[in-house]
């Protein structure tokens, strides 16, 4: 029996700032960051923004060094800066800056991979990461597009 071990490949982009609307969570990562997703994702498909969105999942702490029910997690969505925002989302700004951007197919199974992939490769490859939270990035269709984008903060 052979095995085959994920290899993750990267490159280097500049994300810009953007001004998102999101939904955050407060508690241990897993399945419920899944529904947290989907409520975002009502709130967008119910203004029509949904179609040509750039979504991001984002855990805000490590959970190695954060108790699990302390744990932040956003699901964001960007928004053009003249959309008139209501009060029944939050709002804020993502920074932007250099990342290496993973993409990796959008399952558990790979998503888990590419994580115990990454820092490895970012000390090989004499990257730092930054401290800033990395970054899933969806765009348009999820269910069409069976891929995620993988951000990882790296300093200058």
């Amino acid at each position: 029996m052979i095995k085959l071990y994920y290899k993750a490949t990267f490159k280097v982009e500049t994300l810009p700032n953007y001004r998102i609307a999101y939904v955050r969570r407060i508690g241990p990562y897993g399945n419920a960051n899944f529904e947290v997703m989907e409520k975002l994702k009502k709130w967008a498909k119910e203004r029509n923004l949904l179609k040509s969105a750039i979504l991001f999942a984002i855990p805000q702490d490590n959970p190695e060094t954060t108790l699990p029910e302390n744990c932040r997690f956003d699901a964001c969505i960007v928004i053009s800066k003249d959309y008139q925002m209501d009060d029944s989302i939050y709002e804020g700004e993502l920074s932007g800056g250099k990342y290496l951007l993973y993409e990796v197919k959008h399952t558990a199974e790979d998503i888990q991979k590419a994580y115990a992939d990454i820092f490895p490769s970012l000390q090989s490859n004499g990257y730092q990461i930054d401290n800033k939270p990395i970054l899933e990035k969806y765009t348009g269709d999820m269910i069409n597009n069976p891929y995620c984008e993988i951000y990882v903060p790296i300093k200058s």
